[in-house]
């Protein structure tokens, strides 16, 4: 049986509430809560497979991992916190776990559109304020209904098509935007270029993941392609905004609003002028904290490992020289 360490199970079960069998059953599992530096050269020494979730694993340390280290699990979808190279020239293998979040992402972006549209958060800070104007006089925030408007989609994989889906049971018609263009069998779904996309989308949504050619791509040029009535929303990698250009963008009204549930520093800094923004959304990071997503992603460690442990590997990022 293949040893196993996940170094910061705390991570992915916060509540104490997930079932970690799937995993119990099929490898010798070691769990710690937390582990620095430091701490995950001692605890990896005789371990067969690491699983991390988003713990940042550069060259520098991956270069010190003792021979017995085969296979790198990254508990989640993203996996620029790993240093594939490095993991290739120590001859270890990096997987990920696409899909295990894409209904709870997908339910959090259709729950941060029907907010925008219908401007619940500012209304709800109103009233807070002791603002009863939307009672007593005129609705003075925009409420509009979301069929018929036109959601750009960046990225089309398992979380961006489940948003399709839900969008689309909405009314709502779609554009598309992604390295590898797809049939449809929708006519309200359309391949378009990123400079299309933004210009004609009411809202705009993120799901691709953080590249070298993903960072800051959407900027202050970008931004100002966008409609002053559209909305942008990501999910997917702080890093893909710019946050001094949307910042400035959203000072300027160059566009109405934006949700963030990733940021590019976690948490923001507390000085950051998105939190005082009536019109910006922020959420820590929850689109995969769903109790349903995070026992998925048990689940999918247990299947990834099984396979790998029986000599067929999948959801594999890197591969050995």
């Amino acid at each position: 049986m293949k040893d196993t360490v996940f170094l910061n199970s705390n991570r992915v079960d916060f509540d104490g509430k997930l079932d970690f069998s799937p995993l119990e059953n099929i490898t010798s599992l070691t769990k710690y809560n937390h582990s620095s530096d430091n701490e995950i050269l001692q605890r990896i020494q005789n371990q067969n497979i690491i699983i991390t979730k988003e713990i940042p694993l550069g060259s520098d340390l991956i270069n010190k991992f003792p021979d017995s280290v085969e296979l790198i699990c990254e508990a989640g979808t993203g996996y620029n916190n790993i240093d594939i190279e490095a993991a290739k020239g120590k001859n270890i293998l990096v997987c990920n776990l696409p899909g295990y979040s894409t209904e709870g992402v997908a339910q959090l972006v259709i729950g941060f559109i029907l907010d925008l549209s219908s401007s619940i958060s500012i209304q709800q800070n109103m009233i807070r304020q002791g603002n009863f104007n939307n009672f007593t006089k005129y609705l003075g925030v925009p409420h509009s209904e979301v069929q018929g408007k036109t959601l750009g989609v960046i990225g089309s994989g398992s979380i961006g098509k489940q948003v399709i889906k839900v969008a689309r049971a909405l009314d709502m018609n779609i554009l598309v935007c992604s390295r590898t263009l797809k049939q449809w069998d929708d006519d309200k779904i359309q391949n378009a270029s990123l400079e299309t996309l933004l210009k004609e989308s009411d809202f705009v949504t993120i799901h691709c993941p953080l590249t070298e050619q993903t960072k800051h791509i959407i900027n202050k040029d970008n931004l100002k392609i966008m409609k002053p009535s559209a909305f942008i929303i990501n999910t997917a990698r702080g890093a893909i905004i710019n946050e001094i250009d949307l910042i400035e963008a959203l000072k300027k009204g160059l566009i109405a609003g934006a949700a963030l549930d990733v940021q590019e520093v976690e948490p923001l800094s507390k000085e950051s002028a998105l939190f005082l923004m009536d019109n910006v959304i922020i959420t820590p990071h929850i689109g995969w904290k769903c109790k349903e997503s995070r026992q998925r992603l048990i689940d999918y460690l247990a299947s990834n490992i099984k396979a790998f442990i029986e000599g067929n590997p999948i959801n594999i990022v890197s591969n050995r020289f």
